[in-house]
């Protein structure tokens, strides 16, 4: 592979420790052409491409891609646990009070962890996570009506 080559998902699997299966292929390719994906969307997804797969494994994978910073996982208060395949930027997300959508924000105030803590505790802070809550344009919309 040269340098100007993107690395395929078995590659990165590879290059993150992973043992590289069908279905942990399948299972990032999905959860990187989803949108904020919970569990068992992610499974849906992955028995569209390679067939069985329990939800076990599912978590299973989904917990070593998390650790390998391949996939990243966020729990917004009151909702289902998603997954996304956007990592290694600093962004933050803004989630739907009504319906539970999920949409990325860019952080305006740059690097992590781009806020300062009032008091840090003696910890050394390296990430900030920033969820915004609102209403979607369409329930907005639903709610004026």
């Amino acid at each position: 592979m040269t340098a100007s080559q993107t690395p395929t998902t078995a590659e990165e699997l590879r290059g993150a420790g992973l043992r590289v299966t069908a279905a942990r292929v399948a299972l990032l390719e999905t959860v990187r052409d989803g949108d904020h994906l919970g569990v068992e969307a992610i499974a849906s997804g992955v028995r569209d491409r390679v067939g069985h797969i329990s939800l076990q494994a599912v978590y299973e994978a989904l917990h070593a891609m998390t650790a390998a910073g391949l996939v990243r996982r966020i729990e917004p208060a009151g909702n289902p646990v998603r997954f996304e395949g956007r990592v290694g930027d600093n962004h933050h997300h803004v989630v739907c009070r009504s319906c539970g959508a999920v949409a990325d924000v860019d952080c305006a105030a740059g690097e992590a962890p781009c806020l300062t803590a009032s008091d840090d505790h003696g910890f050394s802070i390296d990430e900030a996570e920033v969820i915004y809550w609102g209403l979607c344009s369409e329930c907005s919309t639903a709610t004026s009506s």
